[in-house]
């Protein structure tokens, strides 16, 4: 067995990466891609590496040489690399093809070992390999029978993604037997090249013998190995992700992307918090039945959006103002309290920290919560903040991370003592539609009665976590202070949301006996759930009103359970360094109920403790 490396293309798409290198001298976290391949080749005991080059050829042939790789290396030049593609690269080989067995890889592909094993330990002689089509993939795709045939074979500019779901992808490594390259491949690969120029690929004529009577090319599916082909920057900042050093600068590289995890199609998000039974299929439905009306038009302006919000929540227009999910408007509040001069704000801790990141570190006074559980009340904030001189109170109810919920009668009474000390109030309750109470009425604060309570309550939600839309970015501030509404409406664009966000804004009453039929299913789930984290020897799970359970790590340390979680493709918050007690704590998100029992399994089968 042989290997073979294309490795003649220019790599334009990434830029200034490649100016004085080849595209697979390009670097993933400190280690260039042809020197990663030819590590995992060099381990499998061929024969000997081809290594077509082309475009700055004698860099990479130099560079080659300083890796002191085993296996021996023999170099063919295509000198016409950037008026040809990868056919006339493959034809320069067809002798190497005939003469011997050969795995066959493109030079762009970042992957760990297990992956080329696949392709090894298969006792089939000529192998295509392919992986699940997912959203991220770009490129020629196919369809396969039940016997690993390959049924079809669609370039990628032929692809139809309402199929996707049947569709595989081609990886762009392959095994050849040296007969099937004798006998049938080369013999395609000249007739096809003659017949169509030197400016083709040599998929093509995989698809013309995929497709014979003869089934001589079989493919062969990944069962979960990682790897990545790399066209652009944006690729290689997800490659760098996935193929960290280690296992704890894995799991900082992709928390720090703070979300975007549909490019990591097999990843099993507990650490965003979103509502797992909303929207409706019905819902959805509607909105991908409008879906050309409203990426090509634009959206309506601010007055239009805050009717829109103010009629889906009850609130009256001069209230209510929408936001580009709530980070949006919580940044322009605190921005414009900053403004006012030199007033000291009350936040309590552990909580969400973009209020108090907003704001001027020194002016802070915090109640942090000192019980085992983070429970704490109206009645204990009254006390605490009764001799402090805060202009301004801010709470998340319930709180994020502890899941703490101050019920409404008892919020009503923290409104009136701080009118009483003219203490600005700021309460955020996007997670209390998930409190166990009868009716949202008997727990929400969008109410214009309890606003014209007070005029300077802020009462602030993401609609983005309560209503499982995070990527249409919806959030409201509603407030008896026209004034300050007034203004927030006037610092944020007037095109502050897409049509996406407009549109669900207008349908959302439609659709309203079902976001409560979805909430009495994560109550019921997240009972459930937290009974069985409880089972767990080495947790204690937290009561929360939210959708999500804070859990302390009787013994082990959070960060290595993370880690050990990501590896199996779970995303879990790590919340240790946030409280800072001693102790050791996560947090972690309800999903459905097939998701959680993964966690759950996951979590029996640590080894960690």
């Amino acid at each position: 067995m042989q290997g073979l490396i294309l490795a003649a293309g220019m790599g334009k798409r990434l830029k200034e990466l490649t100016n004085n290198n080849t595209k697979c001298m390009v670097k993933v976290n400190g280690v260039t891609m042809i020197e990663r391949t030819l590590r995992i080749l060099d381990k499998k005991h061929l024969s000997k590496i081809i290594i077509v080059v082309g475009y700055k050829g004698d860099n990479l042939i130099q560079y080659i040489k300083t890796l002191n790789i085993a296996t021996p290396i023999c170099y063919i030049n295509n000198p016409i690399y950037n008026k040809t593609n990868n056919i006339y690269s493959l034809a320069l080989a067809k002798e190497y093809l005939c003469n011997e067995d050969t795995l066959l890889l493109e030079s762009d592909l970042v992957f760990e070992e297990s992956v080329i094993d696949a392709l090894l330990d298969d006792k089939r002689e000529t192998l295509a390999l392919v992986d699940k089509f997912e959203s991220w993939m770009d490129g020629t795709c196919m369809k396969l029978d039940e016997n690993d045939c390959i049924a079809d074979f669609i370039p990628g500019k032929y692809l139809k993604f309402s199929e996707k779901e049947n569709y595989y992808k081609t990886v762009n490594i392959y095994k050849f037997s040296a007969g099937f390259s004798k006998n049938t491949y080369v013999p395609f690969l000249s007739a096809y090249e003659k017949a169509m120029g030197e400016n083709e690929y040599y998929e093509s004529v995989i698809k013309l013998i995929a497709l014979l009577e003869t089934k001589e090319i079989r493919a062969k599916r990944l069962n979960g190995q990682i790897w990545y082909e790399i066209d652009n920057i944006q690729d290689l900042n997800i490659a760098e992700s996935l193929f960290a050093e280690n296992e704890s600068e894995h799991y900082r590289k992709i928390t720090s992307r703070y979300g975007g995890y549909w490019r990591y199609p097999k990843l099993l998000d507990f650490c965003y918090l979103v509502n797992p039974y909303y929207p409706p299929e019905k819902m959805k439905e509607e909105i991908k039945s409008n879906f050309e009306t409203l990426l090509t038009e634009y959206p309506s302006g601010m007055q239009v959006n805050s009717l829109l919000a103010a009629g889906a929540f009850g609130i009256e227009q001069k209230h209510i103002i929408v936001g580009n999910g709530a980070a949006e408007l919580i940044k322009s509040l605190m921005d414009k309290i900053q403004l006012e001069g030199d007033e000291k704000i009350g936040c309590i801790y552990p909580t969400f920290e973009e209020y108090p990141n907003r704001y001027d570190k020194a002016k802070i006074v915090p109640y942090i919560v000192q019980t085992e559980d983070f429970r704490y009340t109206a009645s204990d904030l009254m006390d605490f903040y009764a001799d402090k001189e805060i202009r301004t109170l801010v709470l998340i109810n319930p709180d994020n991370p502890s899941g703490n919920y101050i019920p409404y009668d008892h919020l009503l009474k923290l409104i009136d003592w701080c009118k009483e000390r003219n203490i600005r109030l700021i309460i955020d309750e996007s997670f209390v539609d998930f409190a166990d109470e009868k009716s949202l009425d008997d727990i929400t604060l969008l109410n214009e009665d309890v606003l014209k309570r007070y005029q300077e309550l802020y009462v602030i939600k993401s609609i983005s976590k309560s209503y499982g839309v995070p990527g249409a970015r919806l959030g409201i501030l509603a407030s008896g202070n026209e004034e300050m509404i007034s203004y927030l409406k006037k610092d944020v664009s007037i095109w502050n949301i897409n049509s996406f966000g407009e549109f669900f804004l207008q349908i959302k009453e439609k659709y309203d006996k079902d976001y409560v039929k979805a909430l009495q299913k994560i109550k019921t789930e997240r009972k459930r759930f937290a009974e069985e984290l409880e089972k767990n020897l080495f947790l204690t799970v937290y009561p929360s009103q939210a959708n999500y359970l804070m859990c302390r790590l009787k013994k082990g340390n959070s960060h290595d359970l993370c880690c050990a979680l990501l590896k199996k493709n779970i995303l879990v918050k790590d919340l240790t360094e946030k409280i800072k007690n001693g102790n050791q704590y996560i947090r972690i998100a309800v999903r459905n109920r097939e998701d959680n029992d993964i966690l759950v399994r996951a979590l029996q089968e640590y080894e960690g403790v």
